[in-house]
């Protein structure tokens, strides 16, 4: 099994340079290879287009100073186009799983930049990394590499950052009968020490989350540098294409949406490893978010809210903490239903924030009520009956014995 290892480092002025130049041969290399492709009528090897955009290229006065770079460097650029081809056939024929991607595009200057070594590009010094022809750097090592890596990416973002990301080879543990019955113990150990056998979650946009046992989770405050975003946007419009100002506007906009995106991925990382942490089985409700963002009202709030990442992540982690990991069907009636009783009162405007039940006369908080029915629908502890027999209304994942 393989994983990605990501580092920040800090180039000199020289190596600056030195990475610009890089960044620059790789992407013409890529764009030559991708012209040939779209004018040919069969899809030539990677054989045949390293021996046109290179071998024969460097010879040439347009394309000489394709030699000042690492060669390697310029070769996976060929091999990562032709992998790219695969990928979008494959999706065409329905050979691989999720979302259909699009054919390979031309590769622009303003946008993030990168080249990809082997071994032969690089090498690892104990603090230090050496890559071919750019000299040593230096990462900010916030882990050790559990393994040596088969390759390394030279990245610079939009906002002029630069990032040493590592494949490395995790092998998988080989467990005997005393490991196995070790394992076990711990496993138990493990699940006992969690505080609740199970939670459910209502994700929302002014509360990102509501749990069933009443607890709340206040996503960040994104809308000052959104707005921020949206100001500098309409002046980027306004400006010369190609000035050094307009550039100077996109850096900035660069540098808001990084720091909207770490403080995303900070805060849904806390709250992802503390409900997982605390609960034996976690059950999220699944949501239509590409259907939901064609609300022209709601889209830009809940594309920055990050739901989808937010589950991704509780799936990962519940496999990590031996935990359960449930997702129920969307079209759960959740909001419709008293969670006390069982009582369906019917569809809700969003503007109605609390219900009182006519049966029962229980008066719920909108959001705690549908945690409190997802929680129950992924347990299979539903009032009607009839919901309770359909098992393939929730989807199990996770860690079991």
């Amino acid at each position: 099994m393989k994983a990605r290892y990501q580092y920040r480092f800090y180039p000199t002025n020289q190596q600056r340079t030195s990475l610009a130049q890089l960044f620059g041969c790789v992407r013409v290399v890529w764009n030559d290879a991708l012209a040939l492709c779209k004018q040919s009528e069969k899809l030539p090897s990677n054989g045949e287009l390293q021996k046109l955009v290179l071998t024969q290229a460097k010879k040439t006065e347009s394309r000489e100073w394709l030699s000042d770079v690492a060669s390697i460097a310029l070769q996976q650029s060929v091999a990562d186009l032709g992998t790219a081809y695969k990928n979008y056939f494959d999706s065409l024929k329905g050979k691989r799983k999720g979302k259909k991607l699009g054919s390979p595009r031309f590769k622009k200057k303003i946008n993030l930049q990168s080249a990809r070594l082997t071994r032969g590009g690089f090498s690892i010094n104990k603090e230090t990394i050496y890559l071919a022809k750019i000299g040593d750097v230096n990462p900010i090592w916030s882990r050790e590499l559990p393994s040596e890596p088969s390759s390394v990416t030279v990245i610079k973002d939009c906002a002029n950052r630069y990032f040493l990301s590592f494949v490395v080879e995790v092998q998988p543990i080989q467990i005997d009968s005393e490991a196995l019955a070790s394992l076990v113990c711990d496993t138990l150990r493990e699940r006992a020490s969690a505080k609740n056998q199970s939670i459910g979650i209502d994700l929302g946009i002014k509360t990102f989350a509501f749990m069933s046992n009443g607890e709340k989770a206040e996503s960040p405050a994104y809308s000052k540098p959104d707005r921020k975003i949206r100001k500098l946007q309409k002046k980027l419009a306004r400006q010369q294409k190609e000035s050094k100002r307009r550039n100077k506007t996109r850096l900035r906009i660069a540098k808001t949406h990084n720091q909207i995106a770490d403080t995303r991925k900070d805060f849904l990382h806390k709250l992802s490893t503390k409900v997982v942490s605390e609960n034996q089985t976690i059950v999220l409700e699944d949501l239509n978010v590409s259907g939901l963002v064609k609300n022209r009202k709601l889209s830009r709030v809940i594309s920055l809210q990050g739901w989808r990442e937010f589950r991704t992540q509780c799936a990962a982690k519940s496999q990590k903490y031996q935990r359960e990991f449930v997702i129920i069907n969307r079209w759960e009636p959740t909001s419709q239903v008293c969670s006390e009783c069982g009582y369906k009162w019917g569809k809700l405007d969003l503007k109605v924030r609390s219900v009182q039940c006519l049966n029962c006369w229980t008066e719920h908080d909108r959001d705690e009520n549908a945690a409190k029915n997802i929680n129950k629908v992924g347990m299979g502890n539903r009032h009607d009956s009839k919901c309770t027999s359909r098992r393939s209304n929730a989807t199990r994942s996770g860690f079991c014995l």
